[in-house]
């Protein structure tokens, strides 16, 4: 019998955790908002749990058909992804990678809940944050300090890095 509580529990779980993230994102200016990794997490988590779920009701569960819906959910995940990097000819630069990045551990972090480890996607989603909100301030610092990079210089590079 599936636990229909357990399994919403699981979606809105993802698709907040997706949302935060989204969120971080919306404030930076970036092309991915809230709405968007919310879905992404939240489709990753129906996937996830509906192939989980399947398997219990036929009685036959088997790891490889988790296996093989999450292999499908990262390898759609690389379309989306791919959608949002963008290769200037002018400057000769890329962005979208962090963009790209985030939607792909959006996606992990959906496929974690889906299959009801909410604690290790909340580490994920922990992390996530983390390397957002410490990342660029560390790396200014091991530029200057390291590099002997200026502001200007830095602040060049962060216009073409996303």
């Amino acid at each position: 019998m599936i636990d229909y509580w357990s399994v919403a529990g699981r979606l809105v779980i993802a698709m907040l955790f997706g949302c935060v993230i989204g969120l971080e994102r919306n404030l930076r200016g970036k092309p991915t908002g809230m709405k968007t990794l919310g879905l992404v997490a939240l489709g990753a988590a129906l996937v996830t749990t509906a192939s989980m779920e399947f398997a219990s009701v036929t009685g036959e569960f088997s790891h490889d058909a988790l296996s093989r819906a999450i292999q499908g959910v990262i390898t759609g995940i690389g379309f989306l992804g791919a959608g949002v990097i963008v290769f200037h000819h002018e400057t000769s630069k890329i962005k979208g990678l962090t963009t790209a990045a985030s939607i792909w551990v959006t996606a992990g972090i959906g496929i974690t809940c889906g299959m009801g480890a909410w604690q290790i996607a909340g580490i994920g989603l922990i992390l996530v944050l983390l390397l957002f909100f410490v990342g660029q301030p560390l790396e200014r610092m091991l530029h200057r300090r390291w590099l002997g990079m200026s502001e200007k210089e830095r602040a060049e590079i962060d216009l073409h890095e996303e």
